[in-house]
């Protein structure tokens, strides 16, 4: 199915060289169908070079997905293109004021080692998530995307004297989760981050009611957890990358000349190998699939509680 995309959107020819297709707004809407409008908060380094990461699994779901991109006023997109930051992103109040989001996605930031109240955009970005928990079916949080939702849920992050970087084991913890069904039991998934969790901090908040656990690494800890209510669902890896960003982030590690990043486990940067390709395309599939059964059910609803109509054509007077 398509991804919604203006027809000079910097990435349509290269999604469509990957069998994505993409369809005007317009053409959309003579189509008919239910779109699935999905707000990202892009805070990733070269913001308009990551979109491609997002954009081609949620091209290959089988929905039509409209895209809109989000920016935070308080965070300065230094090693972004300004100019397509003001052609294509919104600020979240003008893209919720144009219409209602169903799912948002809030990728990671290289701010992993920073306390969350240090952080230049952190209320603006606090103020954005709680309204998300209350009004938006499911938020995503990607590595320190899914850092922030666990910290609004009480759970503080913890820091690593040494980058976790590769690509690791991972088992699924879910087997008749609605998101986990199609994962295989052990599949395989990006990791790139100075911080996470002691597996006894996330069992104890499993045991308090407050999350479910859906996978876990040995090396790793637990992974993807989700909050009772499915409203934040938390990824601490990166399904969204394709082998080359991996490469990109350690070649950026060696020129920062940063001593704590090694060279990322089970992963050659010489001859690069996607090995987590099927669990990017299960957990995005997963979730839209999630977000279209959900915003489906919240439309029948909303379309039951309108005032019945009692068969007569109003004259000019009622008009």
């Amino acid at each position: 199915m398509p991804l919604l995309l203006d027809n000079g959107f910097h990435l349509k020819s290269s999604l469509e060289e990957h069998n994505v297709r993409c369809l005007l707004p317009s053409e959309a809407q003579e189509e008919g169908l239910r779109t699935l409008r999905i707000g990202v908060i892009n805070l990733m380094p070269c913001a308009e070079k990551y979109e491609f990461n997002l954009l081609l699994p949620l091209g290959r779901t089988q929905l039509h997905i409209d895209t809109v991109w989000i920016r935070l006023n308080h965070h300065k997109y230094q090693s972004s293109d300004q100019r397509h930051l003001a052609e294509q992103y919104l600020t979240f109040d003008d893209a919720i004021r144009r219409k209602p989001l169903d799912g948002l996605i809030l990728t990671g930031a290289a701010v992993d080692e920073i306390p969350f109240e240090a952080v230049r955009y952190w209320d603006e970005l606090r103020q954005i998530l709680e309204f998300a928990r209350r009004h938006i079916v499911s938020t995503i949080g990607l590595c320190w995307g899914a850092m922030a939702l666990a910290y609004l849920i009480g759970i503080d992050k913890i820091g690593f004297q040494r980058k976790l970087f590769g690509v690791f084991e991972i088992r699924n913890l879910g087997h008749t989760h609605t998101l986990m069904s199609e994962t295989d039991d052990v599949f395989w998934c990006p990791q790139a981050r100075y911080a996470g969790y002691a597996d006894e901090t996330l069992e104890l908040a499993r045991d308090r009611g407050e999350v479910n656990l859906l996978a876990h690494s040995q090396e790793a800890g637990y992974v993807i957890f989700e909050t009772k209510d499915r409203r934040f669902l938390m990824h601490l890896g990166h399904p969204e990358y394709n082998s080359r960003r991996l490469v990109e982030e350690w070649l950026r590690d060696q020129a920062l000349r940063r001593t704590s990043a090694d060279s990322p486990n089970n992963f050659d940067v010489a001859r690069p190998v996607n090995r987590w390709r099927g669990h990017r395309a299960a957990f995005f599939t997963g979730w839209t699939s999630y977000l279209f059964e959900t915003a489906r059910y919240i439309d029948s609803r909303l379309e039951a509680q309108k005032p019945p109509c009692n068969g007569r054509i109003p004259n000019d007077k009622q008009v």
